[in-house]
């Protein structure tokens, strides 16, 4: 950077994104999350300033033009999706598209399989890592250049630090680019805590999202059938009024342990907010 300023700002902006991931990564994955960060905020800048290039001459309607290739990446993006499913034991694949695509809690399919709900939810959550996994390779037309890489990224993509330190992923990331270019997407994406749920509310089909992820959580603390009914209506009651009054907001569901079970929700829209504490 001939610019000393700029290379301050890129600095401070990598260490910025470090410190707020700092909580979710193994403390040895520190410097080469940081290193892989650091590319990753010098590419973006460049495209920030490439994109910026190309619009100086937009002087009222600064949005870009519908790109010709836009049904082509849509194209590619279904076929990725497909693939990936693809790679997925039957099972897998099964159970989580039962679950994501029809909407199916936890309780009837570990009913169907003879499991508990908790068991489900751990094989759902190793499902979508691995989803994740495999999307982003065949997205990108990526084959491993090592047998290690898979389990490394399997590893990030789940947020398992355990397993990070037997793969010994942060050397592996430092001497594998193909891992340090798809480890900055799962790192972002594989890491929301499992007794957590935070839902963008802005359209319809966010309503739907609201409502089965708060069944979805409400179900391994087995709450009846007619409570998870009353709960799920209530909690996209709340993100209609968000979508009808406010346009944008956002709903967090989160499972408390302490000092009685239940759930928590809270919806937040234009500065407010409001909250909902659901106990057993």
């Amino acid at each position: 950077m001939a610019d000393r300023s700029t290379a301050d700002d890129l600095v401070q902006e990598t260490l910025v994104r470090v410190l707020a991931a700092s909580g979710r990564v193994e403390p040895g994955m520190l410097e080469p999350y940081a290193i892989v960060t650091a590319r990753n905020v010098v590419a973006s800048m460049w495209q920030e300033q490439d994109r910026h290039r190309r619009n100086q001459h937009r002087l009222v309607d600064l949005r870009l033009p519908d790109a010709p290739d836009e049904d082509l990446l849509a194209g590619e993006d279904r076929a990725a999706v497909a693939q990936a499913l693809e790679r997925l034991s039957d099972r897998e694949r099964r159970t989580l598209l039962a679950h994501e695509v029809s909407g199916q809690d936890t309780r009837s399919l570990a009913e169907e399989v003879g499991s508990t709900a908790g068991a489900v939810a751990a094989q759902l959550n190793r499902s979508r890592a691995r989803l994740r996994v495999e999307y982003l390779l065949a997205l990108e037309h990526i084959e491993p250049p090592t047998d290690r890489c898979r389990p490394v990224l399997l590893a990030i993509s789940s947020g398992d630090r355990r397993r990070q330190r037997e793969v010994d992923a942060a050397r592996h990331l430092l001497e594998c680019d193909v891992c340090a270019q798809l480890s900055q997407p799962l790192m972002v994406r594989g890491h929301q805590r499992q007794d957590e749920l935070r839902i963008p509310i802005q359209t319809d089909s966010d309503i739907v999202t609201a409502r089965q992820g708060v069944r979805e959580l409400a179900s391994r603390l087995d709450f009846s059938r007619t409570d998870l009914t009353v709960i799920a209506t209530a909690v996209s009651e709340i993100a209609r009024n968000i979508v009808r009054f406010a346009g944008v907001g956002e709903i967090v569901v989160e499972v408390l342990h302490e000092p009685r079970r239940g759930v928590r929700v809270v919806a937040r829209d234009t500065g407010r907010a409001s909250r909902t504490l659901i106990r057993r």
